[in-house]
């Protein structure tokens, strides 16, 4: 819980809907010189309503600021609420979030599985305790308003620092454009988010029925259409090597249907006798071997 309006809407309203069951943890990545004096002031909300608060300290690894920090909250809130002995995380994000990220991906032409957004249920990554978002019908003005109503001085938008550049060029786009409306967006997401549902469960059904996998080779007769293709090939060169792009595995699946052998992410695929295709992993080079 930031501090911010979002979060404070969801722990009054969790609070309402749960009186007593309710726990309140502030992750302070340390990036912003602002964030410890924000977490202390949740903390010291959550006193003042006797809801047990946790702040969790952590250090954000190298690399890619948002995914590690990202990754980094979850897994201190997994632990954190592991051993408080809670059933489930709960995040605020909300319908506008949800279309800013709808409309992000749309703009880096991503897959139905990108533009479906974050779900309404899930798992925590890495773990398998469930994450809601129980405010995805919510929009973020509403949740001010409610804020508002209760007397509680939130911190103001603590997130633009924290926020992608790509993100905060969306969100002002949004606010300044009166023809497209975030609930909306966000519902065509949800809808998207079903769909998704449907190709997983097309995708484990073809996996059942169509591939084989032993110790050194995997092999899939394919009969469902491209969509579920794609994943199957995905998958099987994620099991043997490594996770290659979408865009990737499409031009190797592009020169097995057009009867081509093909190399990827250190997989080769090849064509059995019966029209099936097998992947396996690619041996490795000798030592001074050369390719021609």
């Amino acid at each position: 819980m930031s501090g911010g309006p979002d979060s404070l809407a969801l722990l009054l309203l969790a609070e309402a809907v749960m009186p007593g069951k309710v726990e309140v943890a502030t992750v302070d990545h340390g990036l912003r010189s602002a964030s410890a004096s924000e977490a202390a002031m949740v903390a010291e909300l959550c006193a003042g309503h006797g809801i047990p608060h946790e702040i969790l300290p952590v250090q954000v690894p190298q690399g890619n600021l948002q995914d590690m920090a990202r990754l980094a909250r979850y897994r201190a809130l997994h632990a954190w609420a592991t051993r408080r002995g809670l059933g489930a995380i709960a995040t605020a994000h909300h319908a506008d979030d949800q279309a800013e990220t709808l409309i992000m991906r749309l703009n880096r032409a991503s897959g139905i599985a990108g533009l479906a957004g974050v779900r309404l249920r899930t798992v925590v990554p890495g773990a398998d305790m469930p994450l809601l978002r129980p405010l995805l019908g919510w929009r973020r003005a509403d949740l001010g308003e409610l804020v508002n109503a209760a007397g509680l001085d939130a911190v103001q938008d603590p997130s633009n620092e924290d926020l992608r550049f790509d993100r905060v060029k969306v969100r002002k786009a949004l606010e300044t454009c009166d023809w497209l409306d975030p609930a909306a967006l966000a519902m065509s997401a949800s809808h998207l988010a079903d769909a998704e549902g449907v190709l997983q469960w097309a995708t484990q059904r073809e996996w059942a029925e169509c591939v084989q996998a032993s110790e050194d080779a995997i092999v899939y007769r394919p009969l469902a259409p491209a969509a579920i293709r794609l994943r199957i090939v995905g998958r099987a060169i994620a099991l043997l090597s490594g996770v290659p792009r979408g865009g990737e595995v499409a031009k190797l699946i592009a020169r097995l249907t057009a009867g081509r052998d093909g190399t990827l992410a250190g997989v080769v695929a090849r064509h059995g006798p019966s029209g099936e295709w097998v992947f396996r992993k690619e041996p490795p080079r000798r030592a001074g071997s050369n390719r021609h």
